[in-house]
């Protein structure tokens, strides 16, 4: 069944070499209970790794049921270990976090065949501790452990049983218990190879193997024994085993990586939380940034509607002589004939209003209040998005007529009225008596003005009855589109070049501004400050990855042993690497899960308490969470990476 052919093994420690095994050439039939003795240092241990498929040899041939291994992948060497091979540690290697049975079911979870939970009841029934399947290690004597050891190493029936020292750490009762439970083992046809140095324990077995300075010193066979299994039946499995129909039947399912990474996260609880909350606060904090960022783009969107869409404001400039600027409007005043040629401009223009501005202060009953007071035309109401919330605003007739009537902000109804409804009521402004005809809707503060403390009249009205003016302060221009702005710019300053007969050089008696340009520069801010706090936040999630890969990294060093005994029963080098990435992912997704539900929280009461706006996006969302489960990934994969390149020889011997 097992031949090996002039098999050396060297191991180097430093500038030392040490020969473990020396030109060794054994032959093993199936059905076989073979010792391999031989004080420490003679090589049985290395030996049995070579035969068990944990090592390779430096030369020489190994055949396993006539079939030359050698030349064989780590992950098809995995495949027939879990198949063919059990193993009996000195240690046990049983997890600690599973209980007896759940350690019993491991080979079979690389085996493709972890739903046949019944095979693994039937092992621990058969080893005698149907009633401790329950229980874990540490709720297990040391014969128990190694029960549930064996009951491990016979659950995917494998043709080959190998022991390595199975009683070392046993009493003599329980020596004795697992020594019958190997003999009748092999009494059943399994065949059976077993380190030791005791010689009470060799006399157990059909043949005794004596090793020293890495070489086979004897080969004695006290006991006849016929092989009931012939090598025809290894040679079967190992080319099943190989095949790509059951190499693919045997892959390990997502959930049960997930399930194997839940659990590993569940034994490490604070370990695992502290990793969580480096992710946690991360996305909690680009959450939150982006709400916030988001919240004043939609602020200022919301300002900049209130002053009017496609808007052009025209006001007079200063002229400079000798380099001294003088006072405003004292080249180009403006009258209704400008606004008539603006308005003409029917191809740029859409509306236009005149408008003239003062303080007024305002008298009804026993309260009054100082304001401004705006005279305007009735485009206004369209040109800057001033709509009455409650009556009406002035008509064109009334504009003419120079009527005394008054359209309130928020601001001055309330002062004035407080909660009555001012529509209809009379008012004085500057001691002229007013009708109330509506009430505008709240714009709110745009900067340190309070855009609701005002009063619009007719221009007319404005300019001859109230404050005496002869030209317009101001002229409100309203484009077709807002492609066509820089195009109505132009025209208008040309049309009022030609009204004023203006040089060239003489622009600058009266300004044009364009809201384009304030929008633009103000969504560009509001873009980088919401570049830079998400820039803040991404730096924090940046530095909980590295929390979780430094978690990683000390799990991968806590849990050597058990990637050796992983890699012992048949987990190949993607089965651990998915293992530990999974595990990585998953606390990265639990972290970004909570910090989305933390940052909304937050956004919250940002906007509660401190009265800012901050809206949590869709977007803001996804891309957090993306970005945790990328850091999951990303720094997860290193950990996972080292995990599986482990040897697991050098892992199962790890302190």
């Amino acid at each position: 069944m097992i031949e090996l052919k002039n098999i050396s093994k060297t191991y180097h420690m430093g500038k030392v070499e040490v020969k473990a095994l020396q030109d060794v050439s054994l032959k093993i039939a199936a059905g076989e209970f073979t010792a391999i003795m031989g004080p420490s240092g003679s090589g049985k241990s290395t030996l049995m790794h070579v035969l068990g498929l944990l090592d390779r040899p430096d030369t020489g041939e190994y055949y396993l049921g006539g079939k030359k291994i050698n030349s064989l992948s780590d992950d098809e060497l995995s495949a027939i270990r879990n198949r063919l091979v059990g193993f009996v540690f000195q240690q046990f290697h049983l997890l600690p976090r599973m209980t007896a049975l759940e350690n019993t079911e491991l080979p079979l979870i690389y085996a493709g065949k972890r739903h046949l939970k019944e095979k693994a009841k039937t092992e621990i029934d058969e080893v005698g501790l149907s009633d401790r399947m329950s229980h874990r290690p540490n709720e297990l004597s040391g014969g128990q452990q190694q029960r549930v050891a064996i009951a491990r190493a016979l659950v995917n029936e494998p043709l080959i049983l190998m022991a390595d020292e199975p009683t070392g750490n046993l009493d003599s009762k329980s020596k004795d218990e697992i020594l019958a439970i190997l003999k009748k083992l092999n009494q059943k046809g399994k065949t059976i190879i077993m380190v030791t140095h005791e010689k009470e324990l060799a006399v157990y077995a059909s043949r005794i193997i004596t090793m020293r300075d890495g070489r086979i010193i004897s080969d004695e066979r006290p006991v006849a024994q016929k092989s009931p299994l012939g090598a025809g039946k290894a040679d079967a499995i190992i080319e099943g085993v190989l095949s790509k129909q059951e190499r693919r039947a045997r892959e390990t399912k997502f959930f049960e990586y997930l399930h194997q990474a839940a659990a590993a996260m569940l034994s490490h609880k604070m370990r695992s939380f502290l990793s969580i909350l480096g992710i946690l606060i991360g996305v909690a904090a680009v959450i939150a940034m982006l709400a916030i960022g988001q919240g004043a783009k939609e602020s200022i969107e919301k300002q900049l509607a209130s002053l009017g869409s496609n808007l052009l404001v025209v006001r007079p400039g200063s002229s400079r002589i000798h380099g001294v600027a003088l006072e405003a409007g004292s080249v180009t005043r403006f009258t209704f004939q400008d606004v008539a040629s603006i308005r003409k401009l029917t191809r740029e223009v859409k509306r236009v209003s005149p408008a003239v501005t003062g303080r007024g202060q305002l008298v009804y009953g026993n309260k009054n209040w100082n304001t401004q007071v705006e005279g305007v035309e009735t485009d206004y109401s369209a040109i800057r998005a001033s709509y009455p919330a409650v009556g009406r605003f002035f008509s064109d007739e009334e504009v003419r007529s120079r009527e005394k009537v008054a359209v309130l902000g928020t601001t001055v109804a309330r002062e004035l009225f407080a909660d009555a409804n001012p529509v209809g009521e009379t008012i004085k402004i500057n001691l002229i008596n007013f009708k109330v005809i509506g009430v505008l809707y709240s714009k709110g503060a745009a900067g340190f003005r309070d855009q609701d403390d005002t009063v619009l009249i007719p221009v007319t009205t404005a300019m001859y009855r109230v404050f005496g003016k002869e030209y317009i302060d101001t002229i409100y221009v309203e484009a077709l589109s807002s492609e066509s702005l820089d195009v109505a710019q132009d025209v208008i300053s040309n049309a009022i070049i030609k009204q004023h007969r203006l040089a060239k050089s003489g622009e600058d008696t009266f300004q044009i501004h364009n809201m384009a340009d304030i929008k633009k520069t103000l969504e560009s801010t509001t873009k980088t400050m919401s570049t830079l706090l998400g820039a803040i936040a991404a730096i924090s999630l940046l530095v909980g990855g590295i929390g979780i890969m430094n978690i990683m990294l000390v799990s991968v060093t806590e849990r050597t042993r058990e990637i050796g005994l992983r890699k012992a029963i048949g987990a190949n080098n993607k089965d651990i690497m998915a293992q530990f990435l999974i595990e990585a992912v998953l606390m990265s997704f639990i972290g970004g899960i909570s910090g989305v539900l933390l940052g909304g929280g937050v956004s919250v009461l940002i906007t509660m308490v401190a009265g800012w706006a901050a809206k949590v996006s869709w977007f803001s969302i996804v891309l957090a969470t993306t970005f945790s489960l990328a850091v999951g990934i990303v720094f997860g994969l290193w950990p996972a990476q080292k995990a599986s390149q482990l040897d697991p020889i050098e892992a199962l011997r790890y302190e």
